[in-house]
C-alpha cells in the first residue's frame, strides 16, 4: 500500500498502462498466429491481409515503446520473405 498520495496515483497509472500494454501485445500475438495459419494453408490473399494487420499492430506496439524498432524490423523482414516465397 502506498504511503503518499503521489505514490498511490503512480500505482494506479502503472496498472492502467500495464493493462493497455498487455492488450496491445495480445493483439500482436493474435495477428502473428493468424498470419502463420494463413501461410500454412498457402492462402495468399488472406496471408497478405493478415500480414498488413500484423504490421499495423507491431507499429502500434513500437509507437508505445513496448517493442524495440530493430525487433519490429527483423520480424517484418523475415515474414515478408516467407510471404514472397509462397506467392
Amino acid at each position: 500500500m502506498a504511503n503518499h498520495k503521489s505514490a498511490d496515483k503512480r500505482a494506479r497509472q502503472t496498472i492502467r498502462k500495464t493493462n493497455l500494454n498487455q492488450r496491445i501485445l495480445s493483439q500482436v500475438k493474435t495477428n502473428f498466429n493468424r498470419f502463420n495459419d494463413n501461410l500454412g494453408k498457402k492462402n495468399i490473399e488472406e496471408a497478405t491481409n493478415s500480414f498488413r494487420l500484423y504490421n499495423s499492430s507491431l507499429s502500434k506496439a513500437l509507437k508505445r515503446g513496448i517493442i524495440k524498432k530493430q525487433n519490429v524490423s527483423r520480424k517484418l523482414s523475415s515474414l515478408s520473405d516467407k510471404l514472397k516465397k509462397i506467392s
